[in-house]
Formats: structure tokens, sequence, C-alpha cells
């Protein structure tokens, strides 16, 4: 065997077990990946009952429902299209009505969004993009949650700070 063909050899030996091990990566992450989608995308049928997925979007206002044994009902919205979510348990401290929120779970044959997971944005870069630029698309967005200069109740305006020349 020629030190040519022996060196091709071995390439194409490296290539397979590497071929191989990423076979079984991605195999064995199958499980574990998850997808995002929007209210618009489950409302056009583009998502199969029974995938698992990440739904995200606006809690819509007056949607949430608490019932006496720790399950909740409200809506998801993108301002295009609307998902009905079910969820059993704690909700997070930014939780409520018109913040985005991320939700993970099931969607069920009836339409409704089994989730078990639910994540409450704290601002605007927490959303998801495909749900910030339909909401700048619609004129909902707000760049940086707040307009130059405004403050929120019970803060002070802030001092403009004089620039001195340092040596």
């Amino acid at each position: 065997m020629t030190r040519r063909r022996r060196r091709s050899v071995l390439i194409l030996v490296c290539g397979a077990v590497l071929a191989a091990a990423l076979g079984l990566v991605l195999s064995a992450m199958r499980d574990t990946i998850v997808f995002f989608r929007s209210p618009t995308e489950v409302a056009s049928k583009t998502v199969a009952p029974g995938t698992r997925f990440r739904l995200g979007g606006l809690v819509e206002a007056g949607s949430l429902k608490r019932e006496a044994d720790g399950k909740v009902a409200f809506a998801v919205t993108d301002t295009g299209s609307t998902v009905q979510v079910r969820y059993r348990g704690l909700l997070p401290d930014l939780f409520r009505e018109g913040q985005g929120v991320v939700t993970e779970g099931v969607l069920e044959p009836d339409g409704i969004f089994r989730a078990d997971t639910v994540l409450a944005k704290h601002d605007e870069t927490y959303m998801p993009r495909e749900v910030a630029d339909a909401l700048k698309a619609q004129g909902r967005w707000q760049e940086g949650g707040a307009k130059e200069g405004a403050t929120k109740p019970g803060q002070a305006q802030a001092e403009p700070v004089p620039r001195t020349a340092v040596q």
C-alpha cells in the first residue's frame, strides 16, 4: 500500500467516525430542541397538535383567569392572532396582562396550548424577534420601553451632569 493510499484510507475512516459521532449527537438532541412559534403561526395551522414548542407574545388584556386549584388561563397574542393558554403552577412575579411572555408546552388537538413553563419578560430586549417585528409593523412597539427623558411614576427627573476636562 502506498503512502498516498494509506493517507486516503485514514481520511475516509476519520470522516466516517466524525459523521457517526455527529449523527449520535443530533439524534440525542432531537428530543430537547424546542422551536419558537408566534400566535399567527399557530393560528395558521403550521403547527401540528402534540408538537412541543415555545409560544411567545403579549398577554392579552382581560384574558387572565385564575381558578381555585392553581390553574391559570390566559391568551397570548402578537396583535394578529390569539392563542388560548392553560397553565398549572405559580406564575413569575413579572407576569401581568399587556406584558410579554414566553411559554413552553404542547398544542392540544382542541387548539389550546398546555404550558408547563411560563417566562415573563422584564423589558423589550427579552421579546422574541418575530413578535417584536410584528409589534413594530403594527406600530405598538416602544423602543427602550419609554420615550426619551420620560420618567416612571415616583422617579425624579435626573439632572444633567456637567462635563469637565480631564487633565
